[in-house]
Protein backbone atom coordinates (compact mmCIF):
# COMPACT_ATOMS: atom_id res chain seq x y z
CA UNK A 1 0.00 0.00 0.00
CA UNK A 2 1.09 3.56 -0.66
CA UNK A 3 2.30 5.47 2.37
CA UNK A 4 -0.18 8.21 1.61
CA UNK A 5 -3.20 6.05 0.85
CA UNK A 6 -6.13 6.72 3.16
CA UNK A 7 -8.29 3.99 4.66
CA UNK A 8 -11.85 4.81 5.58
CA UNK A 9 -12.75 4.58 9.25
CA UNK A 10 -16.18 3.32 8.21
CA UNK A 11 -17.82 6.48 9.61
CA UNK A 12 -18.49 9.22 7.08
CA UNK A 13 -18.28 12.07 9.58
CA UNK A 14 -15.08 10.73 11.12
CA UNK A 15 -13.49 10.39 7.69
CA UNK A 16 -14.27 14.07 7.21
CA UNK A 17 -12.53 14.91 10.49
CA UNK A 18 -9.58 12.75 9.35
CA UNK A 19 -9.72 14.47 5.96
CA UNK A 20 -10.06 11.21 4.07
CA UNK A 21 -9.43 8.51 6.65
CA UNK A 22 -6.44 6.86 8.33
CA UNK A 23 -3.12 6.98 6.45
CA UNK A 24 -2.49 3.31 5.66
CA UNK A 25 0.23 1.18 7.21
CA UNK A 26 0.28 2.84 10.63
CA UNK A 27 -1.05 2.22 14.15
CA UNK A 28 -3.73 4.40 15.74
CA UNK A 29 -4.90 4.70 19.33
CA UNK A 30 -8.59 5.09 20.25
CA UNK A 31 -8.73 6.08 23.90
CA UNK A 32 -11.56 6.76 26.31
CA UNK A 33 -13.47 5.48 29.30
CA UNK A 34 -15.91 2.59 29.39
CA UNK A 35 -19.01 3.01 27.23
CA UNK A 36 -17.48 5.69 25.01
CA UNK A 37 -17.82 3.59 21.84
CA UNK A 38 -14.27 2.32 21.27
CA UNK A 39 -15.31 -1.24 20.40
CA UNK A 40 -18.07 0.07 18.13
CA UNK A 41 -15.47 2.21 16.37
CA UNK A 42 -13.42 -0.96 15.86
CA UNK A 43 -16.35 -2.75 14.23
CA UNK A 44 -16.80 0.17 11.85
CA UNK A 45 -13.10 0.09 10.98
CA UNK A 46 -13.10 -3.66 10.35
CA UNK A 47 -16.33 -3.94 8.35
CA UNK A 48 -16.03 -1.02 5.93
CA UNK A 49 -15.23 -1.64 2.23
CA UNK A 50 -15.54 -5.42 2.55
CA UNK A 51 -15.84 -5.66 -1.21
CA UNK A 52 -12.07 -5.30 -1.55
CA UNK A 53 -11.76 -8.87 -0.23
CA UNK A 54 -8.93 -8.14 2.20
CA UNK A 55 -8.89 -10.10 5.49
CA UNK A 56 -9.85 -8.31 8.73
CA UNK A 57 -8.79 -9.39 12.21
CA UNK A 58 -10.29 -8.52 15.61
CA UNK A 59 -7.87 -9.36 18.47
CA UNK A 60 -9.73 -9.39 21.76
CA UNK A 61 -7.85 -9.31 25.04
CA UNK A 62 -10.91 -8.68 27.17
CA UNK A 63 -14.32 -9.78 25.84
CA UNK A 64 -15.04 -13.26 24.58
CA UNK A 65 -15.69 -13.99 20.92
CA UNK A 66 -19.33 -14.80 21.68
CA UNK A 67 -19.91 -11.46 23.39
CA UNK A 68 -18.20 -9.52 20.64
CA UNK A 69 -20.11 -11.14 17.80
CA UNK A 70 -23.41 -10.86 19.63
CA UNK A 71 -22.98 -7.16 20.42
CA UNK A 72 -21.61 -6.36 16.98
CA UNK A 73 -24.47 -8.12 15.21
CA UNK A 74 -26.97 -6.23 17.38
CA UNK A 75 -25.65 -2.99 15.86
CA UNK A 76 -25.97 -4.38 12.34
CA UNK A 77 -22.31 -5.09 11.63
CA UNK A 78 -21.51 -8.08 9.34
CA UNK A 79 -19.49 -9.76 12.09
CA UNK A 80 -19.12 -13.05 10.20
CA UNK A 81 -16.91 -11.28 7.66
CA UNK A 82 -14.31 -10.59 10.36
CA UNK A 83 -11.87 -13.08 11.87
CA UNK A 84 -11.84 -12.88 15.67
CA UNK A 85 -8.83 -13.99 17.70
CA UNK A 86 -10.13 -14.48 21.23
CA UNK A 87 -7.27 -14.07 23.72
CA UNK A 88 -9.48 -13.23 26.67
CA UNK A 89 -9.15 -15.34 29.82
CA UNK A 90 -11.65 -18.21 29.97
CA UNK A 91 -13.06 -20.09 32.94
CA UNK A 92 -10.05 -22.43 33.03
CA UNK A 93 -7.78 -19.45 33.72
CA UNK A 94 -9.56 -18.86 37.03
CA UNK A 95 -9.83 -22.53 37.95
CA UNK A 96 -6.24 -23.45 37.06
CA UNK A 97 -4.73 -20.03 37.91
CA UNK A 98 -2.99 -19.89 34.54
CA UNK A 99 -0.86 -16.96 33.36
CA UNK A 100 0.57 -15.93 30.04
CA UNK A 101 2.98 -13.44 28.55
CA UNK A 102 3.39 -11.58 25.29
CA UNK A 103 6.80 -10.85 23.84
CA UNK A 104 8.32 -8.89 20.99
CA UNK A 105 7.97 -10.35 17.49
CA UNK A 106 11.52 -11.72 17.56
CA UNK A 107 10.71 -13.81 20.65
CA UNK A 108 7.60 -15.61 19.38
CA UNK A 109 8.65 -18.93 20.76
CA UNK A 110 8.56 -17.69 24.37
CA UNK A 111 4.82 -17.60 25.02
CA UNK A 112 1.65 -19.35 23.92
CA UNK A 113 -0.22 -16.07 23.57
CA UNK A 114 2.38 -14.68 21.21
CA UNK A 115 2.38 -17.92 19.23
CA UNK A 116 -1.35 -17.66 18.64
CA UNK A 117 -1.05 -14.06 17.44
CA UNK A 118 1.85 -14.81 15.11
CA UNK A 119 0.17 -17.91 13.75
CA UNK A 120 -3.12 -16.12 13.01
CA UNK A 121 -1.56 -13.00 11.52
CA UNK A 122 0.93 -14.96 9.41
CA UNK A 123 -1.84 -17.13 8.01
CA UNK A 124 -4.37 -14.34 7.32
CA UNK A 125 -2.14 -11.42 6.32
CA UNK A 126 -4.93 -9.04 7.47
CA UNK A 127 -5.01 -5.53 6.02
CA UNK A 128 -6.94 -4.17 9.00
CA UNK A 129 -6.37 -5.20 12.63
CA UNK A 130 -8.28 -3.99 15.65
CA UNK A 131 -6.95 -4.71 19.17
CA UNK A 132 -9.30 -4.31 22.13
CA UNK A 133 -7.76 -3.39 24.44
CA UNK A 134 -4.03 -2.84 24.64
CA UNK A 135 -4.46 -1.86 28.29
CA UNK A 136 -4.86 -5.54 29.19
CA UNK A 137 -1.22 -6.18 28.29
CA UNK A 138 -0.13 -3.69 30.94
CA UNK A 139 -1.29 -6.07 33.63
CA UNK A 140 0.76 -8.91 32.14
CA UNK A 141 4.04 -6.95 32.09
CA UNK A 142 6.39 -6.84 35.06
CA UNK A 143 7.07 -3.11 34.72
CA UNK A 144 6.39 -0.08 32.48
CA UNK A 145 9.54 -0.60 30.44
CA UNK A 146 8.64 -4.19 29.59
CA UNK A 147 5.10 -3.14 28.69
CA UNK A 148 6.32 -0.46 26.30
CA UNK A 149 8.80 -2.84 24.66
CA UNK A 150 6.12 -5.49 24.26
CA UNK A 151 3.66 -3.05 22.68
CA UNK A 152 6.28 -1.63 20.31
CA UNK A 153 7.29 -5.12 19.22
CA UNK A 154 3.67 -6.21 18.84
CA UNK A 155 2.76 -3.22 16.64
CA UNK A 156 5.93 -3.48 14.55
CA UNK A 157 5.17 -7.12 13.85
CA UNK A 158 1.63 -6.27 12.68
CA UNK A 159 2.77 -3.33 10.55
CA UNK A 160 5.53 -5.43 9.02
CA UNK A 161 2.85 -7.90 7.92
CA UNK A 162 1.16 -5.08 5.95
CA UNK A 163 -1.65 -4.24 8.40
CA UNK A 164 -3.15 -0.92 9.39
CA UNK A 165 -3.81 -1.16 13.13
CA UNK A 166 -6.38 0.45 15.40
CA UNK A 167 -6.01 -0.32 19.10
CA UNK A 168 -7.78 0.90 22.21
CA UNK A 169 -6.76 1.94 25.70
CA UNK A 170 -8.67 2.75 28.86
CA UNK A 171 -6.48 5.44 30.35
CA UNK A 172 -7.23 6.63 33.88
CA UNK A 173 -5.51 8.57 36.63
CA UNK A 174 -4.41 5.29 38.19
CA UNK A 175 -3.14 3.84 34.90
CA UNK A 176 -2.40 6.66 32.42
CA UNK A 177 -1.79 5.83 28.77
CA UNK A 178 0.74 8.53 27.81
CA UNK A 179 3.18 5.81 26.77
CA UNK A 180 0.68 4.44 24.25
CA UNK A 181 0.04 7.94 22.94
CA UNK A 182 3.75 8.40 22.18
CA UNK A 183 3.94 5.00 20.47
CA UNK A 184 0.91 5.51 18.24
CA UNK A 185 0.84 7.27 14.87
CA UNK A 186 -2.50 8.87 15.61
CA UNK A 187 -4.75 9.52 18.60
CA UNK A 188 -8.55 9.60 18.77
CA UNK A 189 -10.09 10.49 22.12
CA UNK A 190 -13.71 9.49 22.66
CA UNK A 191 -15.53 11.36 25.42
CA UNK A 192 -18.87 10.85 27.13
CA UNK A 193 -19.92 13.87 29.19
CA UNK A 194 -23.12 15.30 30.57
CA UNK A 195 -23.54 17.62 27.56
CA UNK A 196 -23.06 14.75 25.09
CA UNK A 197 -20.52 12.55 23.30
CA UNK A 198 -17.52 13.90 21.42
CA UNK A 199 -14.52 12.69 19.47
CA UNK A 200 -11.26 14.57 19.09
CA UNK A 201 -8.23 13.83 16.92
CA UNK A 202 -5.02 15.19 18.47
CA UNK A 203 -2.36 13.45 16.38
CA UNK A 204 -2.14 11.99 12.86
CA UNK A 205 1.26 11.25 11.38
CA UNK A 206 1.37 11.52 7.62
CA UNK A 207 -1.86 13.48 7.31
CA UNK A 208 -3.86 16.54 8.30
CA UNK A 209 -7.06 16.53 10.32
CA UNK A 210 -9.80 18.84 11.55
CA UNK A 211 -9.06 20.03 15.07
CA UNK A 212 -11.45 20.44 17.98
CA UNK A 213 -14.24 18.47 19.62
CA UNK A 214 -16.78 16.99 17.22
CA UNK A 215 -20.18 15.75 18.32
CA UNK A 216 -20.82 12.03 18.23
CA UNK A 217 -23.83 9.82 18.81
CA UNK A 218 -24.25 6.08 19.32
CA UNK A 219 -27.38 4.77 17.62
CA UNK A 220 -28.75 1.48 16.30
CA UNK A 221 -26.35 1.61 13.35
CA UNK A 222 -23.24 2.30 15.42
CA UNK A 223 -21.37 5.59 15.69
CA UNK A 224 -22.32 8.78 13.89
CA UNK A 225 -19.93 11.75 13.94
CA UNK A 226 -20.98 15.33 13.22
CA UNK A 227 -17.92 17.43 12.31
CA UNK A 228 -17.72 21.14 12.90
CA UNK A 229 -18.77 23.06 9.84
CA UNK A 230 -15.95 24.63 7.88
CA UNK A 231 -16.72 27.68 5.77
CA UNK A 232 -15.47 26.91 2.26
CA UNK A 233 -16.53 29.47 -0.29
CA UNK A 234 -18.25 28.13 -3.40
CA UNK A 235 -17.23 30.49 -6.26
CA UNK A 236 -20.23 29.49 -8.35
CA UNK A 237 -22.73 30.10 -5.55
CA UNK A 238 -21.25 33.41 -4.40
CA UNK A 239 -20.05 34.95 -7.66
CA UNK A 240 -23.06 37.13 -8.49
CA UNK A 241 -25.43 37.83 -5.58
CA UNK A 242 -28.93 38.85 -6.59
CA UNK A 243 -31.64 40.70 -4.74
CA UNK A 244 -34.30 38.86 -2.78
CA UNK A 245 -37.21 41.29 -2.50
CA UNK A 246 -39.89 41.05 0.15
CA UNK A 247 -42.61 41.62 -2.45
CA UNK A 248 -43.99 44.59 -0.49
CA UNK A 249 -42.98 47.83 -2.24
CA UNK A 250 -42.50 49.86 0.93
CA UNK A 251 -40.20 47.25 2.53
CA UNK A 252 -38.24 46.90 -0.69
CA UNK A 253 -37.84 50.69 -0.75
CA UNK A 254 -36.44 50.57 2.77
CA UNK A 255 -33.93 47.91 1.62
CA UNK A 256 -33.08 49.47 -1.76
CA UNK A 257 -34.66 46.54 -3.53
CA UNK A 258 -34.36 43.71 -1.00
CA UNK A 259 -31.72 41.60 0.73
CA UNK A 260 -28.91 39.99 -1.26
CA UNK A 261 -28.41 36.26 -1.71
CA UNK A 262 -25.67 34.79 0.43
CA UNK A 263 -26.11 37.35 3.20
CA UNK A 264 -27.20 37.08 6.83
CA UNK A 265 -30.24 39.13 7.85
CA UNK A 266 -31.32 39.64 11.46
CA UNK A 267 -34.95 40.60 12.01
CA UNK A 268 -35.06 42.03 15.52
CA UNK A 269 -37.88 43.07 17.78
CA UNK A 270 -39.95 42.27 20.88
CA UNK A 271 -42.31 39.33 21.24
CA UNK A 272 -45.32 39.29 18.93
CA UNK A 273 -44.23 42.22 16.79
CA UNK A 274 -44.14 40.21 13.55
CA UNK A 275 -40.55 38.98 13.11
CA UNK A 276 -41.49 35.47 11.95
CA UNK A 277 -44.21 36.84 9.67
CA UNK A 278 -41.76 39.21 7.99
CA UNK A 279 -39.28 36.37 7.50
CA UNK A 280 -41.99 34.23 5.93
CA UNK A 281 -42.82 37.08 3.56
CA UNK A 282 -39.32 36.85 2.12
CA UNK A 283 -39.77 33.07 1.88
CA UNK A 284 -43.08 33.52 0.08
CA UNK A 285 -41.36 35.61 -2.58
CA UNK A 286 -38.49 33.10 -2.82
CA UNK A 287 -41.03 30.33 -3.45
CA UNK A 288 -42.51 32.40 -6.27
CA UNK A 289 -39.08 32.41 -7.91
CA UNK A 290 -38.83 28.63 -7.48
CA UNK A 291 -36.24 28.79 -4.70
CA UNK A 292 -36.44 26.25 -1.88
CA UNK A 293 -36.47 27.48 1.72
CA UNK A 294 -36.29 25.78 5.12
CA UNK A 295 -37.57 27.16 8.43
CA UNK A 296 -36.25 25.79 11.73
CA UNK A 297 -38.63 26.48 14.61
CA UNK A 298 -37.10 26.49 18.08
CA UNK A 299 -40.14 27.81 19.95
CA UNK A 300 -43.36 27.65 17.96
CA UNK A 301 -45.07 24.40 16.94
CA UNK A 302 -45.37 23.68 13.22
CA UNK A 303 -49.18 23.41 13.30
CA UNK A 304 -49.43 26.73 15.13
CA UNK A 305 -47.34 28.41 12.46
CA UNK A 306 -49.35 26.85 9.63
CA UNK A 307 -52.66 27.90 11.15
CA UNK A 308 -51.43 31.41 11.88
CA UNK A 309 -50.15 31.92 8.33
CA UNK A 310 -53.48 30.88 6.86
CA UNK A 311 -55.04 33.85 8.61
CA UNK A 312 -52.62 36.44 7.20
CA UNK A 313 -52.54 35.48 3.52
CA UNK A 314 -49.18 33.65 3.51
CA UNK A 315 -49.81 30.28 1.78
CA UNK A 316 -47.33 28.24 3.82
CA UNK A 317 -49.22 24.95 3.40
CA UNK A 318 -49.24 25.34 -0.37
CA UNK A 319 -45.51 26.04 -0.40
CA UNK A 320 -44.86 22.94 1.71
CA UNK A 321 -47.01 20.84 -0.62
CA UNK A 322 -45.15 22.13 -3.67
CA UNK A 323 -41.79 21.37 -2.08
CA UNK A 324 -40.55 24.98 -2.09
CA UNK A 325 -40.66 25.10 1.73
CA UNK A 326 -39.85 22.68 4.54
CA UNK A 327 -40.54 23.39 8.20
CA UNK A 328 -38.82 21.56 11.05
CA UNK A 329 -39.47 21.81 14.76
CA UNK A 330 -36.21 21.44 16.69
CA UNK A 331 -36.85 19.65 19.97
CA UNK A 332 -35.08 21.25 22.95
CA UNK A 333 -31.93 19.52 24.27
CA UNK A 334 -32.27 16.67 21.76
CA UNK A 335 -29.40 17.67 19.49
CA UNK A 336 -25.98 19.23 19.81
CA UNK A 337 -25.14 22.32 17.73
CA UNK A 338 -22.98 20.15 15.45
CA UNK A 339 -25.87 17.72 14.89
CA UNK A 340 -28.19 20.59 14.02
CA UNK A 341 -25.58 22.09 11.69
CA UNK A 342 -25.30 18.68 10.00
CA UNK A 343 -29.06 18.70 9.30
CA UNK A 344 -28.77 22.18 7.80
CA UNK A 345 -25.84 21.04 5.69
CA UNK A 346 -27.84 18.14 4.27
CA UNK A 347 -30.64 20.53 3.31
CA UNK A 348 -28.17 22.76 1.49
CA UNK A 349 -25.93 20.18 -0.19
CA UNK A 350 -28.47 17.42 -0.86
CA UNK A 351 -31.78 19.28 -1.28
CA UNK A 352 -30.43 22.48 -2.85
CA UNK A 353 -31.99 24.84 -0.31
CA UNK A 354 -31.32 28.52 -1.06
CA UNK A 355 -32.84 30.24 1.99
CA UNK A 356 -32.62 29.20 5.66
CA UNK A 357 -34.57 30.85 8.47
CA UNK A 358 -33.79 30.17 12.14
CA UNK A 359 -36.64 31.20 14.41
CA UNK A 360 -35.25 32.28 16.83
CA UNK A 361 -31.68 32.98 17.99
CA UNK A 362 -32.78 32.87 21.62
CA UNK A 363 -34.56 29.56 21.02
CA UNK A 364 -31.39 28.26 19.34
CA UNK A 365 -29.37 29.19 22.42
CA UNK A 366 -31.80 27.57 24.87
CA UNK A 367 -32.34 24.39 22.86
CA UNK A 368 -28.77 23.11 22.89
CA UNK A 369 -26.81 21.64 25.75
CA UNK A 370 -23.74 23.68 24.90
CA UNK A 371 -23.88 27.39 25.66
CA UNK A 372 -21.24 28.77 23.26
CA UNK A 373 -23.84 30.55 21.14
CA UNK A 374 -21.50 32.90 19.32
CA UNK A 375 -19.04 30.25 18.15
CA UNK A 376 -21.73 27.83 17.00
CA UNK A 377 -24.01 30.23 15.19
CA UNK A 378 -21.02 32.09 13.72
CA UNK A 379 -19.73 28.86 12.18
CA UNK A 380 -23.17 28.01 10.79
CA UNK A 381 -23.68 31.45 9.26
CA UNK A 382 -20.20 31.51 7.73
CA UNK A 383 -20.81 28.11 6.17
CA UNK A 384 -24.13 29.23 4.68
CA UNK A 385 -22.59 32.42 3.31
CA UNK A 386 -19.81 30.39 1.71
CA UNK A 387 -22.45 28.28 -0.05
CA UNK A 388 -24.33 31.35 -1.27
CA UNK A 389 -27.35 30.59 0.95
CA UNK A 390 -29.47 33.47 2.23
CA UNK A 391 -29.91 33.31 6.01
CA UNK A 392 -32.60 34.96 8.13
CA UNK A 393 -32.31 34.99 11.92
CA UNK A 394 -35.13 36.27 14.09
CA UNK A 395 -33.92 37.85 17.31
CA UNK A 396 -36.14 38.74 20.24
CA UNK A 397 -35.39 41.73 22.45
CA UNK A 398 -36.91 42.02 25.90
CA UNK A 399 -38.00 45.66 25.92
CA UNK A 400 -41.46 46.33 24.48
CA UNK A 401 -40.91 50.07 24.10
CA UNK A 402 -37.98 52.32 24.96
CA UNK A 403 -34.31 51.44 25.52
CA UNK A 404 -33.76 50.55 21.87
CA UNK A 405 -31.44 47.61 21.25
CA UNK A 406 -30.84 45.90 17.92
CA UNK A 407 -29.95 42.58 19.57
CA UNK A 408 -29.33 41.39 23.12
CA UNK A 409 -27.20 38.28 22.54
CA UNK A 410 -24.15 39.83 20.91
CA UNK A 411 -24.89 38.49 17.43
CA UNK A 412 -25.39 41.73 15.53
CA UNK A 413 -21.84 41.58 14.14
CA UNK A 414 -22.90 38.46 12.15
CA UNK A 415 -25.47 40.39 10.18
CA UNK A 416 -25.07 41.89 6.75
CA UNK A 417 -28.56 43.34 7.19
CA UNK A 418 -30.48 44.30 10.33
CA UNK A 419 -34.21 44.97 10.08
CA UNK A 420 -35.90 46.04 13.32
CA UNK A 421 -39.53 46.11 14.33
CA UNK A 422 -40.77 48.27 17.22
CA UNK A 423 -43.93 48.86 19.18
CA UNK A 424 -45.13 52.46 19.37
CA UNK A 425 -47.67 54.07 21.68
CA UNK A 426 -49.66 56.55 19.58
CA UNK A 427 -52.76 58.30 20.95
CA UNK A 428 -53.38 55.49 23.41
CA UNK A 429 -52.95 52.71 20.85
CA UNK A 430 -50.18 50.16 20.40
CA UNK A 431 -48.79 50.42 16.88
CA UNK A 432 -45.80 48.91 15.07
CA UNK A 433 -42.93 50.43 13.09
CA UNK A 434 -40.26 48.97 10.81
CA UNK A 435 -36.81 50.30 9.97
CA UNK A 436 -33.42 49.23 8.67
CA UNK A 437 -30.39 49.67 10.89
CA UNK A 438 -27.69 48.11 8.72
CA UNK A 439 -27.18 47.00 5.14
CA UNK A 440 -23.65 46.03 4.23
CA UNK A 441 -23.86 45.73 0.43
CA UNK A 442 -25.92 48.80 -0.48
CA UNK A 443 -27.50 51.96 0.82
CA UNK A 444 -30.90 51.88 2.56
CA UNK A 445 -33.70 54.20 3.54
CA UNK A 446 -33.06 55.88 6.91
CA UNK A 447 -36.71 56.51 7.76
CA UNK A 448 -39.18 54.40 9.74
CA UNK A 449 -42.57 53.29 8.49
CA UNK A 450 -45.67 52.02 10.17
CA UNK A 451 -45.99 48.23 10.01
CA UNK A 452 -49.29 46.33 10.18
CA UNK A 453 -50.33 42.69 9.97
CA UNK A 454 -53.90 41.94 8.91
CA UNK A 455 -55.85 39.09 7.36
CA UNK A 456 -54.70 40.43 3.99
CA UNK A 457 -51.04 40.16 4.92
CA UNK A 458 -48.38 42.73 5.77
CA UNK A 459 -49.09 46.39 5.12
CA UNK A 460 -46.43 49.09 5.41
CA UNK A 461 -47.19 52.81 5.38
CA UNK A 462 -45.37 55.94 4.28
CA UNK A 463 -42.29 57.18 6.16
CA UNK A 464 -43.14 58.51 9.63
CA UNK A 465 -41.49 61.88 9.03
CA UNK A 466 -43.97 63.74 11.26
CA UNK A 467 -42.83 61.88 14.36
CA UNK A 468 -39.73 62.05 16.53
CA UNK A 469 -38.67 59.84 19.43
CA UNK A 470 -39.85 56.71 17.64
CA UNK A 471 -37.01 54.55 18.97
CA UNK A 472 -37.95 55.53 22.51
CA UNK A 473 -41.33 53.88 21.95
CA UNK A 474 -43.26 57.05 22.78
CA UNK A 475 -43.10 59.24 19.68
CA UNK A 476 -44.09 62.89 19.52
CA UNK A 477 -45.69 64.65 16.60
CA UNK A 478 -43.63 67.43 15.03
CA UNK A 479 -45.49 70.68 14.32
CA UNK A 480 -45.24 71.63 10.64
CA UNK A 481 -45.73 75.40 11.37
CA UNK A 482 -44.68 77.43 14.35
CA UNK A 483 -48.19 78.85 14.84
CA UNK A 484 -49.85 75.45 14.58
CA UNK A 485 -51.75 74.70 17.83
Amino acid sequence: MSKYERLSSGIEGLDEVLEGGFPAGQAYLARGGPGCGKTTLGWHFLTTNLDDGTPRLFISLGESMEQLRRNGAASGFPVDAVHVLDLSPNADFFVQNQGYDIFAAAQVEQGPLTERIVEQVSALKPQRVFIDSMTQLRYLATDAYQFRQQVVGFLRFLLHQGATVLFTSEGSQEAPDEDLQFISDGILTLQMQEEGRHVQVSKLRGGTFRKGLHSMRICDRGLVVFPHLVAVEDPVATAAPRLCPAGIPEIDELLSGGIETGTVTIISGPSGVGKTTLGLQFIKEAAGRGDRSVVYLFEEAVDTLLNRCEGINIPVRAMVNRGTLAIFKVDPLLYSPDEFAHQVRLEVEKAGTQLIMIDSVLGYKLSFKEDDLIRNIHGLCQYLKGRGVTTILTNEVESITGDFKATELGVSYLADNIIFLRYLEMRGQMRRAIGVLKKRLSDFEKTLREFEISRYGIKVGRPLTQLRGILSGVPEFIKSHENEP
